[in-house]
């Protein structure tokens, strides 16, 4: 192989590396959801990277999910309660900026009903449960994938209040 047959290959490969490594870095919501239900930190770290850096709308809704995520996963009284005031403050600035937004009310759902009770953060699980059954149908079908598979695991979101409330 030529030195030039080399350059043309090396290049090729770096370009490839490059949009490889470019594409990896957009937000894709489907592994956002993956790393809400895993109990990893190290997916929920590289999530929280990845919106740091993102400029979607949603931005703020699941960082401070992600956050709320993560509180459970850290060690030391202190930096799960700091973690989880930052995620519960992100989220509810977000409900508060868009309170129509039904995904922002499954997040909160989601973390509400998985919260420790001590933390008092529970109060709005039925309003959330009312909302997202009143306009589940309204949801795009991945998103209605997504809620669907957690009201299976769901004690407050069931598969029959959102069949029933829609219909």
């Amino acid at each position: 192989m030529s030195f030039t047959g080399f350059k043309i290959k090396l290049c090729s490969l770096l370009f490839i590396c490059f949009c490889a490594g470019a594409s990896a870095q957009k937000f894709d919501k489907a592994a956002f959801y993956q790393s809400l239900q895993a109990s990893d930190s190290i997916l929920i770290n590289k999530q929280i990277a990845l919106l740091q850096t993102s400029k979607i709308k949603e931005k703020q809704a699941y960082e401070g999910a992600l956050l709320l995520k993560q509180a459970g996963l850290l060690s030391g009284k202190k930096n799960k309660l700091a973690s989880f005031k930052a995620g519960k403050t992100k989220l509810e600035n977000a409900l508060e900026k868009d309170s129509t937004n039904t995904e922002y009310h499954f997040l909160r759902l989601l973390v509400q009903e998985n919260a420790p009770k001590i933390l008092g953060y529970y109060h709005n699980l039925e309003i959330d449960n009312i909302y997202i059954c009143k306009n589940f149908k309204k949801l795009s079908p991945a998103l209605q994938q997504v809620i669907l598979a957690y009201s299976k695991k769901s004690n407050i979101l069931s598969n029959l209040s959102i069949d029933s409330r829609n219909e």
